[in-house]
């Protein structure tokens, strides 16, 4: 008889509920609410800009994604790593969740390398490679709540600022081994739209036929496009539930996108 894996959820929270402390703790509550074993990953990236530019640093972007050079680099280490990072847990804390911070270093729980692009240099931005996955399970079935932030490491001495969404979706697969996993994307929109400038237009089934029809559509574009690569990548990999949808979604009665084969 096949042994059945215990459920373990991955959420991914968005900037937008960041960057709102009202938000960010009604959020919170929520996801300390969830039952069972879950892991939570945040980015942060409109705190790193602001912090930059209170100590004179420029952000600098291609194309929608963050340029980290040295100066940005610590920036987004100060603020992900440990602003943002050790609030979260502190607020879960507080709401009964045992949490536990992480940077992809600690541990080595994640393993990145320096992006390769033979057009642009988007300087110390992670691509990940590998994920301590059996340390994680020792973690988790502790009934700890790791909480991720989107730094993680290059095995030699290097931290890299690294995609939260393929951090999430990492995370997920490689749990998968040891797990029944769930991945939540949780952001400012209800789902995916069939119109941008319609909240209510949710896609509330996404298979990857309709997403290339869309996406050769442009009515799926931008941003949305590599969260959803994310989405059917792991989809393929061993995670059995993918949605994406704002933080309502926690609670079991909103309306959001379920991402399906």
């Amino acid at each position: 008889m096949q042994e059945t894996k215990p459920k373990l959820t991955v959420v991914k929270i968005g900037g937008n509920v960041i960057d709102n402390p009202a938000a960010l703790k009604s959020f919170l509550a929520d996801f300390a609410a969830l039952e069972g074993h879950k892991i939570l990953v945040h980015g942060g990236g409109k705190i790193a800009t602001k912090t930059a530019e209170g100590l004179g640093i420029n952000a600098v972007f291609h194309e929608g994604r963050r340029i980290t050079d040295k100066p940005m680099l610590d920036v987004t280490v100060m603020t992900y790593a440990g602003l943002i990072n050790k609030d979260v847990v502190a607020q879960l804390q507080a709401f009964g969740s045992n949490a536990m911070g992480f940077t992809g270093a600690d541990g080595n729980l994640i393993l990145s390398e320096k992006r390769k692009n033979a057009v642009v240099d988007f300087g110390f931005v992670g691509d990940v490679l590998a994920v301590n996955a059996e340390l994680l399970r020792v973690v988790i079935t502790q009934n700890v709540v790791p909480v991720f932030c989107a730094i993680t490491h290059d095995g030699n001495g290097q931290l890299l600022n690294t995609n939260a969404d393929t951090i999430a979706s990492t995370l997920a697969v490689s749990c998968s081994k040891y797990f029944e996993v769930q991945l939540m994307y949780c952001f400012e929109k209800k789902g995916v739209l069939m119109d941008s400038e319609n909240e209510d237009s949710v896609i509330k089934n996404l298979t990857f036929g309709t997403y290339k029809t869309l996406r050769e559509q442009g009515i799926i574009h931008s941003g949305m496009l590599p969260k959803l690569e994310n989405c059917f990548n792991a989809l393929n990999q061993g995670v059995t539930q993918i949605g994406i949808g704002s933080p309502e979604m926690l609670k079991g009665n909103s309306i959001y996108t379920l991402i399906t084969a």
